[in-house]
């Protein structure tokens, strides 16, 4: 049976975005079982810690939210990313089923992170979505792996602009930022040439 994973932050007590994760969550459950009642993440949490950052994990499935817990969060440096073409990986919903971004992840070598190109267009790490910076603009691809609550909320605020992006065009930028939901606009940036190809 399929289960699905939100993945929130609390920050001091916090609960981020959960208008996105909820609406998330509603539209996945829609999608594979059409009559399911819409969930209100609110009637789920469990006690928060008022300080610090911590990961809220929610699984759901077709029978509604089937697990909640909340740990403390340490966000794991990312300084280089490898460039791993996967033309047929699909990773459209939050599944808890990993085993195709784990292997090409096993593919890394000496990297920090992966960065996945599928039909010659950049799409997102093994954890995060990407930006990159033009000089001017800050543009995220077009047809991402996952689109990320956090990617969301920067596109309604008009911080990112989507397209597509071939390695080829990698030269015309200068700075990536990984971001998801767990990781804040800005907390995880590096130079694009720190970008390698391995395939």
């Amino acid at each position: 049976m399929c289960r699905f994973i939100e993945t929130i932050r609390v920050d001091c007590g916090e609960v981020r975005n959960t208008a996105y994760h909820e609406r998330r969550m509603n539209d996945t459950r829609t999608h594979f079982w059409p009559e399911s009642p819409t969930l209100q993440l609110a009637g789920y949490l469990p006690a928060i810690p008022g300080s610090g950052v911590h990961k809220l994990r929610i699984v759901y499935g077709q029978n509604g939210i089937e697990e909640v817990t909340c740990t403390p969060y340490t966000l794991r440096p990312v300084r280089s990313l490898a460039l791993i073409q996967a033309d047929d990986i699909d990773y459209a919903c939050k599944s808890t089923d990993r085993s195709a971004l784990n292997r090409l992840f096993a593919r890394r070598g000496a990297y920090d992170d992966i960065l996945i190109v599928r039909r010659h267009l950049l799409t997102d790490t093994s954890i995060a979505n990407i930006a990159l910076f033009d000089g001017s603009h800050w543009h995220t691809p077009q047809h991402p792996l996952l689109k990320g609550t956090k990617r969301a909320e920067l596109l309604d605020k008009g911080i990112l602009t989507e397209k597509d992006i071939r390695m080829e065009e990698l030269p015309a930028y200068s700075t990536v930022r990984l971001f998801n939901a767990m990781i804040d606009w800005g907390e995880v940036e590096l130079p694009a040439d720190c970008l390698h190809p391995v395939f």
